[in-house]
């Protein structure tokens, strides 16, 4: 693993709390304090892993830590990226870490939850699932041999944990949603879906927020892990496109709000799981976590390549952007007047939310080497040159071929004057 120093300036550290989670907090809001960085100056230092880096990195008292597909997960020196220890295990780790008193809570690919100890990244406890996998299914996208099962390339991210009151929730490819003792992991409960569960657990007011790929999402009680309510989805079932949910939820102001491959953002009420409102995105999946601040809810598309703002009460529109036709899997994160977003275009994007427009683009080395190959005069995806016919493979291959340009889909994370997150180029960055 190679760390690289540019222009490395000093790192104001604002996370004092001991704790870090993918979405800020519980509840998944999205929103970090102070300035962040309307202003980008360069890159402060960079780390290579051996994979693609999906996982959104979790900064808490002067480290960071994060996972790889090369089976790793790491822990960085915050200040100069210098690595302090990894520990490997037998699968992709694109869970994205939560850190709770000196432990650190995640899962892989090889079907096993872990819990480490912060400090040195000694295993504390190991919590065996019934196994991962992604979500599968005949015909999928249309792609030929139409009576195969086929995996989903887009399925990439696992779900990520959520700990609250000495409990930690998280949910797992064989279905179902789990509750472990956060010191010892022994199994509180567990609930089973009729799919694959890949989202991760929003938790508030005693109450577990999480979709499942069986179309349903769940608000379950946090104590015993019985169902209080289920909201059903969109279905697709010739080809499997427009259904399932990837997107975790966020609550907030007493709605639980989150995106869905039948190409709707939803707000439910909390208690009820009543339709408020829903927001059609015309085909397009959302698969990235929406954000939530002063009454204004931020999320984006994939194949429309659209960042949204809408009233979080009534779901009307207040603005949108489009970026190219470049898709967004990353989930958008909110710091003073600024959003931060991660594209498949190879990018770190920052929207300045006064103006209502770009403030500035960082580009990945991913993007740097390989994005003229795969972008077009015009500046949006040459997929032609990445995807061959309709037979699965090409699928898979064509899929590959679009992340190589340095894609960001893991989520930026903000600490004081400096950015942190994962491009599929294998780097973490830190830049501000």
């Amino acid at each position: 693993m190679l760390v690289t120093v540019l222009a490395l300036g000093a790192l104001a550290t604002t996370n004092t709390t001991g704790s870090a989670y993918f979405r800020a907090n519980p509840q998944h809001s999205g929103v970090y304090g102070g300035s962040a960085v309307p202003v980008l100056h360069g890159v402060k230092w960079k780390f290579r892993s051996g994979g693609a880096i999906l996982s959104t990195p979790a900064v808490v008292d002067g480290k960071v830590y994060f996972g790889s597909s090369d089976h790793d997960v790491y822990a960085l020196e915050e200040r100069s990226g210098k690595l302090l220890w990894k520990f490997t295990t037998g699968g992709r780790v694109t869970s994205s870490p939560a850190v709770v008193d000196g432990q650190i809570y995640f899962g892989s690919f090889d079907g096993n939850f872990y819990a480490l100890h912060a400090a040195s990244g000694k295993l504390a406890w190991k919590f065996v699932t019934a196994g991962e996998r992604r979500f599968s299914a005949k015909h999928l996208h249309g792609a030929e041999p139409a009576s195969e099962v086929m995996p989903d390339p887009f399925d990439v991210f696992l779900s990520s944990p959520t700990v609250v009151a000495g409990i930690v929730y998280f949910g797992s490819g064989d279905g179902d949603v789990y509750a472990l003792d956060a010191a010892h992991g022994t199994l509180r409960w567990k609930f089973a879906t009729g799919n694959v569960v890949h989202a991760s657990p929003a938790v508030a007011d005693g109450v577990v927020y999480i979709g499942s790929w069986d179309s349903y999402f769940y608000a379950l009680d946090a104590r015993t892990g019985r169902e209080r309510w289920r909201f059903k989805t969109g279905t697709d079932p010739a080809i499997h496109n427009q259904e399932g949910i990837q997107s975790s939820a966020v609550v907030a102001d007493g709605l639980v709000y989150f995106g869905c491959r039948d190409s709707n953002l939803y707000a439910l009420d909390a208690m009820t799981g009543k339709l408020r409102w829903s927001f059609s995105n015309k085909g397009s999946w959302v698969i990235g976590s929406p954000a939530v601040r002063n009454g204004t809810l931020y999320f984006a598309t994939s194949d429309s390549a659209r960042l949204y703002a809408v009233n979080a009460k009534s779901g009307v529109e207040i603005f949108s952007l489009e970026f190219s036709q470049w898709p967004f899997f990353s989930s958008p994160t909110l710091g003073g007047d600024f959003l931060y977003i991660g594209s498949h275009a190879g990018k770190l994007l920052a929207i300045d939310l006064t103006a209502r427009k770009t403030a500035w683009a960082f580009r990945t080395d991913g993007e740097q080497q390989n994005g003229p190959t795969y972008t077009k005069a015009d500046g949006t995806p040459n997929y032609e040159a990445a995807f061959g016919d309709s037979f699965y493979d090409d699928l898979i291959i064509g899929f590959h071929r679009m992340m190589s340009v340095g894609a960001v889909l893991s989520t930026p994370v903000i600490d004081g004057d400096t950015i942190f997150f994962g491009s599929w180029d294998g780097e973490l960055y830190a830049i501000g």
